[in-house]
């Protein structure tokens, strides 16, 4: 293949002006990114050869070399592992070869503190080179292919690259950064093993420098030098991180292991490290990010576990191993009893496989149970022995993380009420929500229990697009008007969830929204009298209502719910909501056409003047329509809204 010339992908071009510019502060990230990049080569090339083991060829040891030549100003990482084809370069490095890019491009803003905090969630990956060089050389042979089947891949980092043949005798890949002038401290080994201990210590595969001695001159007065032997040596312990004993590990080290498996540059808020053994043998590290990526919503988002099988990299993302609602979670699980052969397939049926992902989902909650009982919003209790009590520095440590977790994945914890029957009270409590108490999402269904009225028989809910629409809406005036604590809930998720959940330790929970409001014993007799005598006097008018509605509502009826307002709307018990119904429809969903009832305040003034108008047929579709805008609909037809309501204005 002769000199070809490609232009980036768009985004990439774009990534690439952000990568130079908001990383600079943070340079040696680019040591972890390629050697990372390295590893995985080599993991694939492993399991490749499990079914063709001739992709070793003559080379079955894998490793990771890095080399610098200060002549040249050049630094070199190189592997031997899977490789690439012409085709592979092309569409590897001039790509952003993930899902959702278009998603993370759109909310680049500009800002390079904030667009630097993105690109870590999102990976930099091999173009974080170009923070220190101006120029790469990847040259790279796949593994299988003959040695004139190389290729050498160029770029300045700009809008475009060169991509030509090249005859190469090894497999695998090199990339050659032409460093810039302000770079050159990463052509000194001292400074390098420094990196790469700090980033990369725990790449199971040895990394490789060549040694050094210091030579005297052999003229006098020059100052000597450090001499390459010629000879490499290990300059990383060579031993996945998960494998060894947790006393040997430090917070640092497991840190920068979590940034190396997910390309984030924060440190995660907690993690667990554990050996299990019994039926199943298994080793799980597995953390939870202080971040959502931004591709978390997207669908077919998989879990972000890489399983291993005694060492031996597998898969990444291994669905089987870890529920959709848990896909935030980053880790490694490494199984000694399944096959170095597993499939997809295979995973979904091995017995093995479901007592590992039971297990390690009973880990997760564990890890969000023991945020969440150290999530302090009040100073230390007083004891009944005066004494305060003493927090520790760990504990310490912990406070406010479950509240930060929460804000980035509690919609997503939700699902799990759908999709784990076996945890669904353990995740019950661990959700938290906004209430007419409070507008933060810190109130626990215990919480909300604890403040329950006297002879309060349900814990009231509703469900809203934003927290101001649920805040005002006309369905809350009773329970405010009698003291009674609502939960405020605005994710999409909510509705959808609360149908798994009926009740929570054995108080049922009740939609504001749906059926008819009975307070039980929260409601005296007087109040029941009055309105009993109220719905007896209104019944012509609401016969004419339902008459007039017939088209929009299921039902009319005069309630206690209403305080200030003349009407709302709700379902019947067991019905799906307006707003839920509203969402589907929103993204192309089939959704029920059931009608919603009616609900009127008797004593309103504007339902007082129902009785006899000469404009009964426009006040009643006036009352429906915004009873709908109200929570957040909009009238079937606004102009005909518009027209009534400026009638009865003129």
């Amino acid at each position: 293949m002769s000199k070809q010339t490609h232009s980036f992908q768009a985004e990439v071009a774009q990534l690439l002006h952000l990568v130079t510019h908001s990383l600079y502060s943070h340079p040696e990230i680019f040591v972890r990114e390629l050697i990372s990049n390295a590893s995985d080569a080599c993991d694939k090339l492993r399991f490749e050869a499990l079914n063709n083991a001739a992709l070793y060829e003559d080379a079955p040891q894998l490793e990771v070399r890095v080399s610098f030549d200060k002549a040249a100003r050049t630094l070199t990482i190189q592997d031997n592992g899977i490789g690439m084809s012409a085709q592979e370069a092309i569409d590897h490095l001039g790509t952003i070869a993930k899902s959702g890019t278009k998603d993370f491009m759109s909310k680049l803003s500009g800002d390079q503190k904030a667009d630097a905090q993105l690109i870590g969630q999102f990976g930099v990956g091999f173009y974080s080179g170009f923070i220190v060089a101006d120029r790469i050389t990847v040259e790279s042979r796949r593994a299988g292919m003959k040695p004139e089947e190389g290729v050498r891949w160029t770029s300045g980092g700009t809008g475009d690259f060169e991509v030509e043949s090249l005859t190469r005798a090894a497999r695998g890949t090199s990339v050659i950064l032409h460093l810039r002038e302000d770079a050159e401290e990463f052509l000194n080994a001292w400074k390098l093993k420094q990196v790469i201990a700090k980033y990369s210590d725990h790449i199971s595969l040895p990394i490789l420098m060549e040694k050094e001695e210091w030579k005297d001159s052999e003229k006098e007065g020059e100052p000597g030098a450090m001499v390459k032997t010629g000879e490499w040596e290990t300059v990383n312990k060579a031993s996945a991180l998960w494998t060894r004993p947790k006393k040997d590990i430090t917070d640092e080290q497991y840190q920068e292991f979590y940034k190396a498996i997910s390309h984030d540059h924060e440190n995660p808020l907690s993690w667990s490290h554990n050996r299990v053994e019994g039926n199943t043998e298994y080793t799980q590290l597995l953390y939870i990010p202080a971040k959502a990526p931004f591709d978390l919503y997207q669908q077919g988002k998989h879990a972000g576990v890489k399983l291993y099988v005694k060492r031996v990299f597998i898969m990444d993302d291994a669905e089987s191993l870890m529920p959709q609602y848990l896909r935030f979670v980053r880790g490694v699980i490494d199984s000694a009893d399944l096959p170095l052969n597993v499939s997809r397939e295979l995973l979904q049926e091995s017995r093995d496989v479901r007592l590992i992902r039971d297990g390690s989902v009973k880990r997760v909650l564990s890890m969000l149970e023991d945020l969440a009982k150290h999530d302090r919003h009040d100073a230390p209790a007083e004891g009944a022995d005066g004494v305060t009590d003493v927090v520790s520095e760990e504990d310490k440590a912990k406070e406010g993380k479950y509240t930060q977790f929460y804000a980035e994945f509690g919609a997503v914890l939700k699902e799990g009420l759908g999709e784990d029957f076996g945890n669904r009270e353990r995740i019950a409590k661990l959700l938290r929500f906004a209430s007419t108490s409070s507008d933060a999402p810190s109130v626990s269904f215990a919480d909300y229990k604890a403040r329950m009225k006297e002879g309060q028989e349900a814990i009231y809910y509703i469900t809203a697009d934003t927290l101001a629409a649920a805040k005002n809406s006309p369905q809350l005036e009773v329970f405010k008007k009698k003291g009674i604590e609502v939960l405020l809930m605005t994710d999409r998720v909510d509705e959808w969830a609360l149908n798994y959940l009926q009740d929570f330790d054995g108080t049922p929970l009740q939609s504001v929204a749906k059926g008819a409001v009975d307070l039980g014993k929260l409601q005296d007799e007087a109040e029941k009298k009055a309105f009993d005598e109220a719905a007896e006097a209104f019944k012509p008018v609401l016969a004419q209502l339902k008459e007039a509605l017939k088209d929009k509502a299921e039902d009319v009826r005069v309630t206690t719910r209403l305080v200030d307002s003349p009407a709302c709307l709700v379902v019947q018990d067991g019905g799906m909501s307006t707003q839920l119904a509203r969402l589907l429809k929103q993204a192309g969903q089939k959704a029920p056409d059931a009608k919603p009832v009616l609900e009127v305040n008797p004593e309103h003034a504007l339902v007082k003047k129902l009785d006899g108008s000469m404009h009964f047929h426009d006040l009643a579709h006036i009352l429906f329509d915004q009873a709908l805008l109200a929570e957040g609909g909009l009238p079937e037809d606004p102009a005909a809204y518009v027209k009534r309501v400026n009638a009865l204005l003129a």
